[in-house]
């Protein structure tokens, strides 16, 4: 069973911020443009906030697949924000050793949390007589 989450990791610099920008439409100046982002209180540039939260995401899918991960929900707060050249490393582990909840997180290379939460799977995951994880319902 598991009990941790498969980490990611994702190196933040201008490109991928760039890159992000463009794939979500978002230009907010706060992620782009470095002067403007110098005189806000956030004092430089910093990453989507949503691009971090893309790595719990991926650290489910890696541990449970595409079709688990899916029907998972989070629970998160945006706990400190996520400079250029920073490192992220999402995880997680089980809250309890029969439960769905999973305490999730990114955090940077200082170990400073930048995400916080939960992630609910849609049941209980037990293991299936074919070597699989099969969801079975809460009781």
């Amino acid at each position: 069973m598991d009990d941790r989450l498969i980490e990611r990791t994702l190196r933040v610099d201008s490109a991928r911020i760039r890159a992000y920008a463009e794939a979500t439409q978002d230009f907010n100046p706060i992620h782009l443009d470095r002067s403007f982002a110098e005189t806000t209180g956030m004092k430089g540039i910093i990453a989507h906030g949503t691009m971090s939260l893309n790595l719990i995401w991926q650290s489910l899918t890696a541990t449970f697949g595409s079709d688990r991960a899916a029907r998972a929900t989070l629970d998160v707060r945006f706990t400190a924000p996520v400079r250029e050249l920073d490192v992220l490393t999402s995880g997680g582990v089980r809250r309890n050793p029969e439960g769905p909840v999973f305490a999730v997180w990114v955090r940077n290379a200082d170990g400073i949390a930048v995400i916080e939460g939960t992630a609910t799977l849609a049941g209980v995951l037990q293991p299936g007589g074919d070597g699989e994880r099969s969801p079975h319902p809460q009781r």
